[in-house]
């Protein structure tokens, strides 16, 4: 009972930490299509525009920017630590990672954009919430360790025997 605890504790924190890996990667990508697609503001750009306290408001863009990305990164941890409190069978699952990736933006554009009168979120362009609809694609891959899962969320049998003095 104790073991299988510490092994959920390390589930979520494996998660969180790839949750943060993955609002990294997902600011790379932005950075890439904002070439592509006439930039406008990101989710956690508006909200720290729009909501951050006078403090943050009054500090110079570029640390301003800094703190936009940080508040992000923690925001992407706390969502991965979400994901990674799911069941193994469901975070087994080979979709899971990217249906919950795109849940999070939903969740962003249908309630929490709304919610707070991020005006930004009413007013995108179809191209921009395409990109950023894939940003959030990238984060559920990650998310899920789809590209290094761990052990117990990958739920399908090995084809091939363990081949003794390797450690796989």
């Amino acid at each position: 009972m104790r073991r299988r605890r510490w092994r959920r504790y390390g589930s979520v924190v494996r998660a969180g930490a790839r949750g943060a890996v993955a609002a990294m990667a997902m600011t790379g990508l932005r950075t890439v299509t904002a070439a592509a697609v006439p930039r406008q503001e990101s989710p956690p750009a508006a909200i720290v525009e729009e909501h951050a306290p006078p403090r943050v408001r009054k500090m110079t863009k570029r640390r301003r920017e800094a703190f936009t990305e940080i508040f992000h990164w923690v925001y992407g941890s706390c969502g991965g630590m979400l994901f990674g409190l799911l069941p193994d069978r469901v975070r087994g699952r080979l979709l899971a990672g990217p249906a919950y990736g795109l849940t999070v933006w939903l969740g962003y554009e249908l309630v929490v954009g709304p919610v707070l009168g991020v005006e930004h979120s009413a007013h995108r362009r179809e191209t921009w919430r395409a990109a950023v609809a894939l940003d959030h694609l990238l984060y559920g891959v990650v998310v899920a360790g789809r590209l290094a899962p761990e052990p117990t969320a990958v739920t399908r049998r090995r084809r091939f025997p363990r081949l003794p003095g390797c450690g796989a």
